[in-house]
């Protein structure tokens, strides 16, 4: 039978006594398991435990919109082909919201950087889709000039070879401003010559027109500032690849002089050992 002193909780073990520590009654009122950060404030802890975002989603937001303006592409050219006014200011309306789903998409994937695998690849492709449809429709009815649609074709199977040329060689080739111009301008001048009637009195086919000219004049200059950039980032990738291995060179020539070192070194501590043991083996006993 236990005494009554042996009943009593001591002072530091109490947390309901004026005498418990309070960085022990802090401590215990923390529930287990808890973590500290879950009530931070700080919010660099949360952001630390989100997981990276896998570049291999294909289920995102701007992947499905590029999907929608590359099914686009068949609804412009059945409606041209149907050749009356009324089809060709539907096709040209068409164009229009596939050309805002490209800008949004864009939008998107930089907002919230869900940039994917897969959208670099379809977003430039459903671009190319898109322009290259409309112009050799707009060449077969006859409304631009069959020179302006082959430089358009010859000038986009340039940059896509140059651009996988560059990716082959560890070059990046962002895209220009004239790039971008080109783009913009087209997206406007296509739907515009779509338009052979006048809607409220304005020439939206001459203006069109005149757009297009414009655009592969901004085409041709976007690409010879893309072949500049092209060798201008190969001469300085080689430079690096030489840098990287001179420098590689020397690491394994300065590695070799350390082993080398270290045996010299073993070695005459070898020696200096048989010079003792020889110096005693010399001395009078």
């Amino acid at each position: 039978m236990t005494s009554p002193k042996s009943d009593k909780i001591p002072p530091t073990l109490d947390p309901l006594h004026p005498d418990y520590p309070d960085d022990a009654r802090h401590e215990d009122d923390e529930p287990a398991g808890s973590d500290p950060d879950e009530h931070s404030d700080d919010p660099a802890p949360a952001e630390a435990r989100k997981p990276p975002f896998d570049e291999m989603t294909f289920g995102t937001t701007p992947n499905i919109l590029t999907l929608i303006r590359m099914l686009f592409v068949p609804v412009v050219v059945f409606m041209l082909f149907q050749g009356t006014p009324e089809w060709d200011l539907a096709a040209a309306w068409v164009f229009g919201a596939a050309s805002i789903t490209d800008w949004i998409d864009g939008y998107i994937a930089r907002k919230q950087q869900v940039i994917t695998i897969y959208g670099k690849l379809l977003d430039p492709l459903a671009d190319k889709f898109l322009v290259i449809s409309s112009l050799v429709m707009l060449q077969e009815l006859n409304r631009v000039h069959a020179v302006i649609v082959i430089l358009m074709i010859c000038r986009e199977l340039a940059i896509t070879g140059l651009r996988a040329l560059a990716s082959a060689e560890g070059v990046i080739i962002p895209a220009s401003n004239s790039a971008k111009w080109k783009t913009a301008i087209q997206m406007f001048g296509i739907p515009f010559a779509m338009v052979t009637s006048r809607p409220l009195g304005l020439p939206l086919y001459e203006i069109g027109m005149g757009l297009i000219y414009i655009s592969v004049g901004v085409s041709l200059w976007s690409a010879a500032d893309y072949v500049v950039d092209f060798f201008k980032g190969l001469k300085a990738s080689r430079e690096i690849r030489t840098r990287e291995k001179k420098l590689a060179r020397e690491a394994r020539r300065a590695e070799r002089l350390a082993r080398l070192q270290q045996r010299l070194e073993r070695a005459k501590a070898v020696l200096d050992r048989a010079k003792g043991v020889s110096s005693d083996e010399k001395k009078p006993t």
